[in-house]
């Protein structure tokens, strides 16, 4: 017979009690067991004594004899020092998803679309300033240019004047 130390679902709706049972691994989850071997109140603060209580004797009896602990009793194993656990290693697991993926691809391009709109925007509010500039340059020589061909102008006509 296949043994297995697990925990059996007790409690109200909505507000969970396990037992820690021995159990034929064929046997239903809340149904007959061999052996109750402790307690898991998960509703009480991960820091309080009372969250597990585990017959230590009694589970390292069954161990010995071949029992195999589901992994959250295995979990409470390691944590009262009575069996080894390896640590596992899941590194896609805080990886996000292809949709989500996409999502962040089409953010950053919207960013970045964002990002030279305002720069476009600052340049061309930089730009009409200096143009301003040189196009008062340009007026000014060119006023002064305007004023040296009026000048000349008027001497031509005066010319074409006197020569009448």
């Amino acid at each position: 017979m296949a043994v297995a130390i697990r925990l059996s679902r007790g409690g109200a709706k909505k507000r969970p009690y396990y037992r820690i049972v021995v159990a034929d691994s064929r046997a239903a989850r809340d149904g007959k067991y061999l052996e109750q071997i402790g307690t898991y109140n998960p509703m009480l603060p991960k820091d309080s004594e009372e969250r597990v209580k585990l017959n230590e004797d009694r589970a390292r009896h069954w161990l010995s004899v071949g029992a195999t602990p589901s992994d959250r009793v295995h979990r409470f194993l390691d944590a009262a020092g009575i069996l080894e656990r390896a640590p596992k290693n899941n590194p896609k697991k805080g990886e996000p998803g292809e949709a989500a993926k996409e999502r962040a691809e089409e953010k950053a391009a919207k960013e970045a679309e964002a990002a030279e709109a305002a720069k476009a925007a600052e340049e061309e509010a930089n730009a009409p300033a200096e143009e301003e500039a040189t196009e008062e340059a340009a007026a000014d020589d060119g006023a002064a240019e305007d004023g040296a061909a009026a000048e000349a102008a008027e001497s031509a006509d005066e010319a074409e004047e006197k020569a009448e």
